[in-house]
């Protein structure tokens, strides 16, 4: 009995020893140390349609070099690189790689796949989201050099055929790569491009925070009098616009008829006056 007690405590003993060899420091929590594993993140998990997806990837092991991303979802495969070297991570967002995500593709969710050296090593989803809707805060008209405003443009003004006017139009969810648009109208000799950054924008207070097509156009001369449409299609399609301009009074740049008829009466009854006065002048005999 005295043997085998002496051996238990010695067992016990030396297993506590053990113990207490691999316990933690009092005050000090016991940490976990697993091997990195590579993660593609996504400064943004939710891109509209025609896009810009920022990526990042962690976790890369020492000696990596690149890593190329691909999706369907993407223009072209994104390459990353590390942040500098023997760092396990690439550049974040701001200064991180990104793409363009496709313009014709619906919306879905669509994967993101990361490969170094031939080999698959971290994957992610995308989704993809409808773009906004287009949200057109005006689409006016007037003669050049008014202010284009609510009380100065259409349908609230009346210009002349043959005037000049300019055609604007601003848009708070303007779609992406679209800096042109083509305004048709029976009005016009010929559809009208408005563009962005036009020196025809008037750059009114109320258009901050929106997208402003502007461009400007000669009326056709002989439009007789009453309310022709425009209309402007934008969104790659997807969204028209309509205003109506109104057209009154004689074309620009020609006078009233009556005037140019009175102005030949008092010509021809100048001339008819002088001529008179002069064969008279010639039949009056000069006194001795």
């Amino acid at each position: 009995m005295g043997a085998t007690g002496l051996s238990l405590v010695a067992v016990l003993g030396l297993t506590c020893g053990i113990a207490g060899a691999d316990a933690p420091a009092p005050g000090v929590p016991a940490t976990a140390s697993p091997s990195a594993v590579p993660r593609l993140e996504l400064d943004d998990s939710k891109v509209k349609v025609g896009g810009w997806a920022a990526v990042s990837i962690t976790g890369m092991s020492s000696g990596w070099q690149a890593v190329t991303v691909t999706s369907p979802a993407l223009k072209r495969p994104i390459r990353l690189t590390p942040r500098r070297p023997g760092a396990s991570e690439s550049k974040r967002y701001p200064y991180g790689t990104g793409g363009g995500l496709r313009e014709e593709i619906p919306p879905w969710t669509y994967p993101m796949t990361a490969t170094s050296d031939g080999r698959v090593v971290a994957s992610a989803n995308l989704t993809v989201t409808a773009p906004a809707p287009a949200e057109i805060t005006r689409f006016v008209a007037g003669r050049t050099g008014t202010p284009l405003g609510v009380d100065d443009a259409t349908p609230k003004v009346v210009v002349r055929p043959g005037v000049t006017i300019v055609v604007l139009l601003a848009d708070v969810h303007a779609a992406r790569n679209e800096d042109a648009l083509t305004v048709k109208s029976p009005a016009f000799r010929m559809p009208l491009t408005i563009k962005t950054d036009s020196p025809d924008d008037p750059g009114c207070k109320c258009t901050d925070g929106t997208t402003v097509y502007a461009g400007h156009t000669a009326l056709r001369p002989d439009l007789p009098a009453g309310t022709y449409r425009i209309t402007v299609t934008s969104h790659h399609g997807q969204n028209t616009s309509t205003a109506e301009l109104k057209v009154a009074g004689p074309p620009e740049g020609r006078s009233r008829p009556w005037l140019i008829t009175g102005a030949v009466v008092l010509v021809l009854a100048g001339a008819g006056f002088t001529i008179r006065r002069s064969r008279r002048s010639k039949n009056v005999t000069p006194a001795p």
